[in-house]
Parts: structure tokens; C-alpha cells; sequence
């Protein structure tokens, strides 16, 4: 894991949010990442554990977007069905580390009340982990609006980091380029011609870091010698950057078609915060479909479209 704070930028913004974040590792003190889809947010929290007393000891990524019930198994373990063998969750495995609750506002109404409880339990049972939680929203306005339940945002929140958009930060644009084509290729001599690097600052980042080092490593698939060139950049050519995938999931369990459909909306939703519009785009449905569907889950009584704005 990168954990470099040059690998973030140097804009002014951007070096207060890492100074905050260096000073508060060395504390116990959850912290709650928040920013943009793609910002950086589980960099940022992998930065913290690796500047804390904490980072020779484990992090776990949990992405509370998920269902429920994988969440649950995931945090507080599990009876393996076939075996009967009890399958032990992040809080017991990274006991002394740290715990990374991935797009926290994704967590179901119920489980956010039970989940605070635990939390607050966890001195009784000598575990000792600190909490990072990341997410796109606003969520003391979603507390406001019934959506977010008080007692878990009060103990996440001890600590807060906004990270500011790339496309706001654009002197940091050129650095951050040409650090994630040596993190890729781990050279030295790969460059960039002066015309593409003007095109790759000059473009509107939606989806910022995640959506540079995408149209990256598209583009190192397809050179030829050492030198990055305006023709071979993909910018504004793909509908969409593979920005919904399962790389931090531990397998995928089998669910139906519906299902499936279901949690891949949802995980548009949550991406693009919402934006029904982006989210449209990303999925390649009309917004007309992809109201219909939110209705249908609505109608069902899904708890997360339920509360949908």
C-alpha cells in the first residue's frame, strides 16, 4: 500500500487534511474520512494506520455498501454451515489494529444500532481496535434527516477529514499522474509528452484519483516504447471507468438474478452518491429505468430505498 504523503499532493488543502490526519494516528480516536467517490478515502486510512503505534498490526477493509448480512459475518464472524466452525470477524483478527468501515452511511438502519452497541462493548471483551470510517455523504445532515443513527455517527466522528477533489487540486494533477506510472510500472522511464500531459490536467476528474489511474493503466496496456502520447490517452473515449467491482470482497457468493441486479444498483447509488443521473450513465439504463427500479425496491420494502432521497 502506498502510504507516501507526496503520493496525495502537495496543494495546500490537500497538506492540511494529511497534517490532521498524521497528528490524530498517533491518538485511539476513531477518525471519519470524507470525499468523493475516488478520492483517495481508504489511502487516507491506510496512511493513518501505517503513521500510528498500530501499523505493524493488521487493517481490515469492510465495505458497508454490501448486504447486511455479509457485512455482519464479515465484522463479527460467522458458524461456517458445513463445517459447524465458528469463523472469527475483523474485530477479534484485528484485535491491536485497525478497522476500515468502507462507505459507513451504506449500513443498514438496523445493523447501525446494533453495531454502535458492540462497539461500545468492546473494552468488556479486551478487544482493541480503532476505527476509520469512510463515506461520500454529509452525515450529520443524514443524522438530521433520520437517515444515519446518532450514537454510531457521535463515536465515528471524533475526529473528521474532508479530502478536496482532485479537480479542485490541479496543480497536484501532473504529480499525481506521474506518481501513480511509477507506483504501476515501477520505472523511471516512462514519460509523458508535454500534450498529454496537458490533456490529462485539463480534464474535468468526475470520479479523481480511482478515474486518473484508470485511464493510466489503459493507457500502458497499449504503448509502444517510453513515452505516454496525446493519441494513446483514452480520456473522455469510455462511457464509464470500471469503477464498480468486488476487489476488496473476500469471494462472491452466488444470489439471484434479481438480487444481483439489486446490489449492483445500489452500489451505483452509493458510488455517485446518490446522483441518479451518474448513476444511470455508469449502469447504461435510461434514468427512467433506473427510477422504476428504485420504486419497485421501494415498494418492497428495501431499507436502503426506502430511505433514498
Amino acid at each position: 500500500m502506498n502510504t507516501s504523503a507526496e503520493y496525495f499532493g502537495q496543494d495546500p488543502k490537500i497538506v492540511k487534511s494529511l497534517k490532521v490526519a498524521k497528528n490524530v494516528a498517533v491518538t485511539k480516536t476513531p477518525v471519519l474520512v470524507v470525499g468523493e467517490a475516488g478520492i483517495g478515502k481508504k489511502t487516507l486510512a491506510e496512511y493513518i494506520h501505517a503513521n500510528s503505534t498500530r501499523g505493524n498490526k493488521p487493517i481490515y477493509m469492510v465495505d458497508c455498501s454490501k448486504e447486511t448480512v455479509d457485512v455482519e459475518n464479515q465484522i463479527l464472524g460467522y458458524r461456517d454451515p458445513e463445517t459447524g466452525r465458528f469463523v472469527k470477524g475483523v474485530l477479534e483478527n484485528g484485535n491491536g489494529g485497525t478497522i476500515v468501515l468502507v462507505n459507513v452511511d451504506g449500513l443498514e438502519d438496523v445493523f447501525q444500532k446494533k453495531l454502535h452497541k458492540i462497539l461500545g462493548e468492546l473494552e468488556d471483551y479486551e478487544i482493541d481496535v480503532r476505527l476509520v470510517a469512510t463515506t461520500t455523504k454529509n452525515l450529520s445532515k443524514l443524522v438530521g434527516a433520520g437517515r444515519f443513527y446518532r450514537g454510531l455517527y457521535t463515536l465515528i466522528s471524533s475526529n473528521s477529514i474532508t479530502l478536496t477533489p482532485l479537480r479542485e487540486r490541479v496543480g497536484d494533477i501532473e504529480l499525481i499522474a506521474k506518481n501513480i506510472i511509477s507506483e504501476i510500472t515501477e520505472s523511471a522511464n516512462i514519460t509523458v509528452s508535454e500534450e498529454a500531459m496537458k490533456k490529462i490536467v485539463g480534464h474535468y476528474w468526475t470520479h479523481n484519483v480511482k478515474e486518473l489511474k484508470a485511464i493510466i493503466e489503459s493507457t500502458l496496456q497499449n504503448i509502444e516504447g517510453e513515452v505516454i502520447t496525446e493519441e494513446l490517452l483514452e480520456i473522455g473515449e469510455k462511457k464509464a471507468v470500471n469503477i464498480i467491482s468486488d476487489d476488496d470482497s473476500e469471494g462472491i457468493r452466488l444470489m439471484s438474478l434479481k438480487e444481483a441486479e439489486r446490489l449492483l444498483i445500489k452500489k451505483a447509488l452509493v458510488h455517485t452518491s446518490e446522483n441518479r443521473t451518474q448513476a444511470a450513465k455508469i449502469l447504461g439504463v435510461s434514468i427512467r429505468t433506473l427510477r422504476n427500479k428504485i420504486n419497485e425496491y421501494r415498494n418492497e420494502g428495501n431499507s436502503y430505498f426506502v430511505n433514498l432521497r
